[in-house]
């Protein structure tokens, strides 16, 4: 029974979609098997569309209730379902690889044994997967940079969604969580060349799930600034999702291990599809020629040029102002990127946005 409930949880996750939905290679059952005892896994697979009560579950499958409700709250303490309290009535959800189950492995911060074991089977899976796959161009982006707006040069146009604390003011609750990129290359002992973990931002409903069950920490929105602080301090990449409306998250991402940025600097020209909209203007008489921006730029589109003042290859830039945030001398500022459009508003748009970039 237990291989034949792999084999469908295989089917079932490809049908959910997502990147590393599911691919029939020895890595996915050496992962899956670890992270759902079969119990688990045959729950996954019959779970429906949208949220749903375990005594609706256990009619479907002709269950006990409280046998599956078990199942169910261990699944979501575990990162396998989403879990959402509404109006004192416990609903689950299913949920994808990615965005989604992959990532909620890591999000509580721990480094037991199984935890390091679960964070190499996945990455096997992820890199096995990239291997059979390939490299594919992104069409259009389904997520983007937020620039640091402190930055930008008055006199330049700023709309709401270029701003982080657009999203800080307008959400309830703001949970804090550990960056699941680093912390996974963490557990496989990888240099995560000292940024700080505890910066990974969830929102609204999102946000409620992981401090229910992932051991997030619930912030006031004056925490919530601070962290942002520090991770531009640190200079990593304020980044979300492709959209002006109603985002979940806002990661704060490195150039080494976080997917978004890697996945982007696999491109042949990564500041075309993952941007912020703006991008450096330098001040010649300002700039010490000292390179610090140089050595922060996450996408590495900046030189020295001629005359002692850096250049930018916008082919490359990703416009998220780590160069601006780190610069001694404040000599670099943000200025709107000619000809940028704005995001789709929400989910529905995104996904007519990628539809037709692939027809």
């Amino acid at each position: 029974m237990s291989t034949e409930v792999y084999k469908q949880l295989l089917e079932v996750m490809r049908k959910r979609g997502g990147r590393y939905a599911g691919m029939d290679i020895p890595e996915f059952y050496k992962m899956v098997e670890e992270m759902f005892t079969p119990e688990e896994a045959e729950v996954n697979n019959a779970m429906p569309r949208g949220p749903f009560t375990a005594e609706g579950m256990a009619k479907e499958m002709g269950r006990d209730e409280a046998e599956i409700k078990e199942i169910l709250e261990s699944m979501a303490n575990k990162g396998l379902c989403l879990a959402l309290n509404i109006n004192e009535t416990q609903f689950y959800q299913s949920a994808r690889f990615m965005p989604g189950i992959l990532e909620f492995q890591f999000l509580p911060g721990r480094s037991t044994e199984r935890d390091k074991k679960i964070a190499k089977l996945i990455h096997a899976y992820e890199k096995a997967c990239d291997s059979y796959e390939g490299s594919s161009d992104i069409t259009f982006p389904a997520v983007r940079v937020i620039t640091v707006d402190s930055v930008i040069e008055p006199g330049n146009k700023i709309h709401t969604y270029d701003q982080v604390q657009t999203y800080i003011d307008k959400y309830e609750p703001i949970a804090v969580g550990t960056c699941f990129c680093r912390h996974a290359a963490a557990l496989r002992d990888e240099d995560i060349h000292g940024m700080p973990n505890d910066v990974c931002m969830q929102l609204g409903a999102g946000a409620q799930y992981a401090i229910e069950r992932l051991g997030a920490r619930k912030v006031t929105k004056k925490e919530a600034r601070e962290v942002l602080n520090r991770a531009e301090e640190a200079g990593l990449i304020h980044m979300s999702q492709n959209m002006t409306d109603d985002i979940g998250f806002i990661c704060n991402c490195d150039r080494w291990h976080c997917a978004a940025v890697t996945q982007a600097l696999s491109q042949s020209k990564p500041g075309l599809i993952f941007n912020s909209g703006f991008e450096p203007s330098f001040d010649s008489d300002t700039c010490a020629a000292c390179e610090t921006c140089i050595e922060r730029c996450p996408a590495e589109a900046l030189t020295m040029g001629e005359d002692d003042v850096p250049e930018v290859d916008l082919d490359r830039c990703f416009g998220c102002a780590v160069c601006a945030t780190g610069c001694p001398s404040e000599a670099i500022v943000m200025v709107n990127k000619p000809g940028f459009s704005e995001p789709p508003k929400d989910g529905k748009a995104l996904k007519e946005a990628i539809k037709s970039s692939l027809a």
